[in-house]
């Protein structure tokens, strides 16, 4: 099965970048933008000179348990940079969310209480919320991870939108907040 299938059939579709995107961003930035895949995993993830940002990891079901999400992440920490990345959060109705929580904890990762993450979903037209985590090999701020994640939705999430999808996602300062300024927001609600 092709790489961009397995992602597709285990990610949500709000969560799903199209298949042209994807490749076009591993053809054009592939400085930055990488596909690390196996026959039991793909990894998609971005790299800067000061962080990494997990896109997309995806262990098949028959590969879980042995070992291999551990080894892949512990790949990109001997990078020595702050890993970021975003997770739906939990769902008890939906057993992964939990799983993919709890293996991100053992991992050493935390939330970023203070980063929130609301994009509308040009596939579905909702607004879908994430839960930011990071993993740092030093003492990284939170102003960092929020820093990090501008760069890589400016860079990578939004990277030719309105070609792949006939229109563009909404701003960063729209979809990222800091807690004082997700305070404001939520008392415009």
């Amino acid at each position: 099965m092709h790489w961009y299938e397995k992602l597709n059939q285990y990610f949500p579709i709000e969560e799903m970048k199209s298949k042209e995107h994807m490749e076009t961003l591993l053809k054009e930035r592939p400085e930055i933008y990488h596909k690390d895949e196996g026959p039991g995993h793909v990894l998609m993830y971005v790299e800067t000179d000061d962080f990494v940002f997990i896109d997309y990891l995806f262990v098949a079901k028959e590969t879980r348990g042995q070992g291999l999400g551990h080894k892949l992440i512990d790949k990109l920490k001997a990078k020595g940079k702050p890993i970021i990345l975003e997770v739906e959060p939990v769902n008890y109705e939906d057993t992964d969310t939990e799983k993919r929580l709890r293996f991100y904890k053992r991992e050493g990762f935390e939330h970023a209480r203070t980063v929130g993450y609301r994009r509308r979903s040009l596939a579905t037209n909702e607004i879908n919320e994430m839960e930011i985590l990071y993993w740092s090999p030093n003492e990284a701020s939170e102003d960092l991870v929020y820093e990090a994640m501008k760069k890589t939705y400016n860079m990578i999430h939004t990277y030719k939108d309105k070609t792949f999808y006939g229109e563009s996602y909404q701003p960063v300062d729209e979809v990222l907040t800091v807690e004082n300024k997700r305070d404001d927001l939520l008392e415009d609600l």
